[in-house]
């Protein structure tokens, strides 16, 4: 990178990742020029990846990918006053317009215009955080309180879906909760559900790394339903035991089996996406279970920042691994591998 350049992230097809160089370009009115510092690799990162898209959505034109980072503040647009240079700051990646009708009832993630940057939803696709600067509205910069790390403010985005997820839940406070997926989205709900004071968590996983992770991140027991399937049939007496569920696999199997450990009336949150899954509808219908989706987040971005700032969720043990830039395709392979990785984040910068 150099004064006129900035380093970038690109995809250009599957499997066809490349780091590229293009003209830097200073803030319009009303940006903020970002210096990004830390940027992780998340879940849809990897479906462009190693898929070309996620379900229907299909990358068609070449994309700088990222959507969680954060990074310093370089310069000011034309009538932004803030935040100081220098400033860490979390880059917000989602821009609803403010005036369709989901936003009118203040429902903006569910925004018929969204913006989301590093999504290939639309077409033109909107460009993500992949660079070493960037130029975003400065509503989406939020300041970082504390004295905390790049790589952990690069984690609000992620926490703001958890947060979310956790208020689609509903109260918490003395429920016992399961968390199926022990990815960096199932170790955050481990930490929202923690912090919302559940008085039982239990997370499951097909590896023992992200176990690992979730047991620093508040739960109260972690198991290996590869080595031990039958370890949840405890929670599946009478009728089933949890109140709550964060199913964060998106795999059939999981569904199943946290619908078979739910109790009557308890709440099914999905937070994993993926295509057409089998449910077992009878067992959903007869014990009266809610199964609630929960998308993106809103105000919870803000909520994620200070929580992390001040460390009232410490998200340390969510970063498994940090790569430069210039290694970015040997970041991706790793954050494959769940054998050894939760969360992957490239590093930015000089």
């Amino acid at each position: 990178m150099t004064a006129d350049t900035v380093r970038i992230c690109r995809l250009h097809a599957r499997n066809d990742l490349r780091v590229e160089t293009e003209p830097a370009t200073a803030p319009g009115p009303g940006q903020i020029q970002v210096a990004i510092g830390a940027g992780g690799i998340c879940g849809s990162d990897m479906h462009y990846y190693q898929e070309g898209g996620i379900g229907t959505i299909r990358v068609r034109e070449p994309i700088i990918l990222g959507h969680e980072a954060a990074g310093h503040v370089a310069a000011l647009g034309e009538g932004v006053g803030g935040p100081a240079v220098g400033t860490l700051v979390a880059v917000n990646p989602s821009h609803p317009c403010g005036d369709c009708r989901f936003c009118r009832e203040g429902l903006p993630n569910q925004c018929l215009n969204m913006t989301f940057l590093g999504s290939a939803m639309y077409l033109p696709h909107a460009q993500g955080l992949f660079r070493d600067r960037v130029n975003v509205g400065a509503a989406q910069c939020v300041p970082v309180p504390g004295d905390v790390t790049l790589a952990e403010a690069a984690c609000a985005e992620p926490l703001a879906v958890c947060l979310h997820a956790a208020r689609i839940a509903g109260d918490l406070a003395g429920r016992r909760v399961l968390v199926t997926g022990a990815g960096p989205i199932g170790a955050l709900c481990t930490a929202a559900a923690a912090e919302a004071g559940a008085a039982e968590i239990v997370v499951t996983d097909l590896q023992d790394a992200p176990l690992d992770v979730a047991r620093r991140m508040g739960a109260h027991r972690t198991i290996n339903v590869a080595r031990d399937p039958g370890a949840l049939d405890p929670w599946k007496a009478e009728k089933g035991q949890f109140d709550v569920v964060f199913e964060c696999s998106a795999a059939a199997p999981a569904i199943a089996q946290a619908i078979d450990c739910l109790r009557p009336r308890g709440r099914l949150v999905q937070v994993g996406m993926g295509g057409p899954t089998s449910l077992p509808l009878n067992v959903l219908v007869g014990k009266e279970i809610a199964l609630l989706g929960t998308f993106r987040f809103d105000a919870e971005f803000a909520e994620a920042v200070e929580m992390i700032g001040t460390r009232r969720i410490d998200v340390r043990p969510v970063v498994t691994g940090t790569w430069p830039l210039e290694d970015a395709a040997e970041a991706f392979e790793a954050a494959a591998d769940r054998s050894r990785s939760v969360k992957v984040q490239l590093r930015f910068g000089e």
